[in-house]
Formats: C-alpha cells, sequence, structure tokens
C-alpha cells in the first residue's frame, strides 16, 4: 500500500493520462484544515484557487489530468469547498465531471475511490470511515479493463462540471 511520498511519486511517473473517481462525502486532509476553516469562515482563498498549481505541474507537461466525483446532495460542507475549488482545477487544465446521484442513478460503478495511470496501472484507494487517507493499493493488472469500464460508465453519465455548478444555489 502507498502513502505519502510514494504515492505522490505516481503524479510525476504517469506518462499521458491520470483518471481519479472521488465518491466520498468527506476528506479528512491534514494540510487542507487550515484553508476548510477560513473557507467555511467566508474568507477569500489564495492565488492557488485561480489556477492550482498542482494540476498545472502536470498538465504543463502535456499529461491530461481528468475525474469525476460521484456525490449526493445536497452538499456536505466539504463537498462546497471542494467543489469551490475546482474552477482553479479546471483553467489549470483538470477536466472534472459530476455525478448527483440525487439527480440521476447511475448504475455499474464501485462505491470506492481509485486512480487510474495511462491505461496501465489502477490503485483503489483507502480512506477511515472520516475520510483520512490510509494508503493505495495497487491492484492487479487484470483489474485495469474493468477499471477502464467504470471510468467510460463514469464520463458517460457525469455533467461537466460548468454545468453542475450552475445548478448550485448561490451562496
Amino acid at each position: 500500500m502507498l502513502t505519502g511520498t510514494d504515492f505522490g511519486q505516481l503524479f510525476k511517473d504517469f506518462k499521458r493520462t491520470a483518471f481519479r473517481l472521488e465518491t466520498l462525502s468527506v476528506y479528512d486532509v491534514a494540510e487542507e484544515q487550515e484553508e476548510f476553516a477560513a473557507f467555511l469562515a467566508g474568507e477569500p482563498m489564495d492565488d492557488s484557487w485561480h489556477d492550482s498549481p498542482w494540476v498545472r505541474s502536470m498538465t504543463d507537461l502535456g499529461k491530461e489530468l481528468s475525474r469525476v466525483h460521484v456525490l449526493r446532495s445536497p452538499l456536505t460542507d466539504y463537498l462546497r469547498y471542494e467543489l469551490a475549488a475546482y474552477p482553479g482545477n479546471i483553467t489549470a487544465g483538470e477536466n472534472i465531471g459530476i455525478i448527483d446521484l440525487a439527480r440521476q442513478e447511475v448504475s455499474g460503478l464501485p462505491d470506492h475511490d481509485f486512480w487510474l495511470f495511462d491505461d496501465a496501472e489502477v490503485y483503489r484507494m483507502h480512506y477511515t470511515d472520516g475520510g483520512q487517507f490510509i494508503g493505495a493499493e495497487l491492484l492487479p493488472p487484470d483489474a485495469v479493463a474493468r477499471y477502464q469500464g467504470y471510468r467510460e460508465i463514469a464520463r458517460k453519465h457525469a455533467v461537466p462540471f460548468a454545468d453542475y455548478r450552475k445548478t448550485l444555489p448561490q451562496d
């Protein structure tokens, strides 16, 4: 199981594409705690919210980064925070789609997060019940085709983030 720096190395090593399926309503990320509290307090976010340096570090190299977030409205405070950051990721080149299970029924997707790198390696993400990252498990090569199928189901049913955002109540 990969954690920390070892997991982070995957984002430097992939060559062409990285796709993520997100399924949780809360991610408990230690590095985000101060920013999350500031968001909840209505404070302005720093410049990285307008153009994500993390995403840009990959897309500037010609790599494709995409995700589909499967969620259920009404949104948790954490999801409001995460979705508020998505425009900066999109500016930096990430393609983001949303599946809101309160608005549409989608079958055939797993109930867990994963990353698919270069259509060659798939990592199942493991979290505590509270959303703390435990580690990323490299799945066997014969799982890749199944996870490619999950990606295609997610992409087929996802609403582009910009369209989904228009349907959200404005704060």
